[in-house]
C-alpha cells in the first residue's frame, strides 16, 4: 500500500507535464532500467520525478511493485514491453 500511496500523490494531470518529458521518459523507458538511471537520461531529476511517477500512476511505465518499496534502483520499463531484457 506505500508505493500506491506514494504514487496516487502524483495522479493529477499537472505532473504529467512538459509534454517533452513525458516523451522522453517513454523512449528511454523502452528498454527496462532502474528508475535513477533512465530519470538522470531525461534531466533534471527535479522536473522528471513527479512526470515520471505520474506515467506510473497511469500505467504507461510498469514497475515491479510486489518485490518491496518503490526505489532507486527499481526496474522500470515502458508499458507493453517485457519486464526483463533479454
Amino acid at each position: 500500500m506505500a508505493n500506491v500511496r506514494w504514487l496516487a500523490r502524483y495522479r493529477r494531470a499537472r505532473c504529467g507535464r512538459p509534454g517533452a518529458v513525458v516523451e522522453r521518459l517513454l523512449e528511454v523507458f523502452s528498454q527496462p532500467k532502474s528508475l535513477w538511471d533512465g530519470a538522470e537520461l531525461v534531466g533534471d531529476r527535479i522536473q522528471v520525478l513527479p512526470v515520471l511517477f505520474h506515467l506510473l500512476w497511469l500505467g504507461k511505465l510498469k514497475v515491479d511493485l510486489s518485490e518491496g518499496l518503490l526505489e532507486t534502483g527499481s526496474l522500470v520499463w515502458t508499458e507493453g514491453r517485457r519486464q526483463w531484457a533479454d
